[in-house]
């Protein structure tokens, strides 16, 4: 628990959304993200945002540049799913009731972006922490056949369970990490894969992940976290994030910052769509 990649500046305030699958739009939360990281450049103040969303295929820039993205797309909607274009980088993740989204969103520290790996760092270094009961070892690098790859793809015997991306502003910025907690990783690598069949028909190979279906597995199946995995996992996050920030001597804010307004919020993913939109 003295790892420097575990240490943030300031105060904390965990937004916690994982029980409020109300909001249709899987911007909404993308956005939610944007505006507190204004916060976080204005005041120094940092904040957790967990959050789920009941159903949602969320594309990478690259993948709605695809010479079929649309049509791929109408199809993943027709399988009862929203689809939205990210800010952040990355490729596509289906979203679910099993999945847990995490924030860490801080201020820059001096204004730099020269240490944006450690940033990453720091997520990972949350994860493992936070998975420490497990007992498991988690893993980082990129695993052969996942949906998302990346050099921060997060694994436990060689599975991924976790993805990595990261969205910088001026002043500050968000390390964002898809978690996959409960459910089958199969059903989501099988939809993922669906959808770049449809939407890389005559693209190079190398535009597109090359999706497998053993790539992938949830907590549930890899640590035994049972069908609530989803609560598990996000209490246990909440829980580590409490004892690193006693142990800095900066306890958890419950009211140093006043959270963006709905309505806002609404406004901003509305500017995301139309900023990232989806090509015909």
């Amino acid at each position: 628990m003295n790892d420097d990649t575990l240490s943030w500046p300031g105060t904390m305030r965990i937004v916690d959304r994982t029980d409020d699958l109300s909001e249709p739009d899987p911007l909404y939360s993308f956005a939610l993200d944007e505006l507190l990281c204004r916060q976080a450049g204005a005041s120094g103040a940092a904040f957790c945002h967990l959050w789920r969303h009941p159903s949602a295929f969320v594309m990478g820039q690259r993948d709605s540049r695809l010479p079929h993205a649309a049509d791929a797309a109408r199809w993943v909607e027709s399988q009862g799913y929203r689809v939205a274009v990210r800010n952040s980088g990355g490729a596509a993740v289906p979203l679910d009731p099993g999945t847990v989204n995490l924030s860490l969103i801080l201020p820059k520290e001096d204004g730099a972006d020269a240490q944006f790996r450690r940033d990453f760092e720091r997520m990972y270094a949350l994860i493992r922490e936070a998975l420490a009961f497990t007992g498991c070892t988690v893993d980082k690098g990129e695993i052969r056949g996942a949906y998302c790859p990346g050099d921060y793809d997060l694994s436990i015997a060689g599975r991924k369970f976790c993805g990595i991306a990261q969205r910088r502003q001026l002043h500050a910025y968000a390390v964002q990490a898809f978690v996959v907690a409960a459910g089958r990783g199969a059903d989501r690598t099988r939809l993922v894969r669906a959808f770049y069949e449809r939407a890389a028909l005559g693209a190079d190979p190398s535009a597109y992940p090359q999706v497998t279906d053993d790539s992938t597995a949830s907590l549930e199946e890899l640590a035994g976290l049972g069908p609530y995995a989803a609560h598990t996992f996000a209490d246990a996050v909440k829980r580590t994030i409490g004892r690193l920030q006693s142990a800095a001597g900066t306890p958890l804010s419950a009211s140093d910052a006043e959270l963006p307004s709905p309505v806002e919020v609404r406004a901003a993913a509305a500017s995301l769509r139309a900023r990232y939109p989806l090509r015909a």
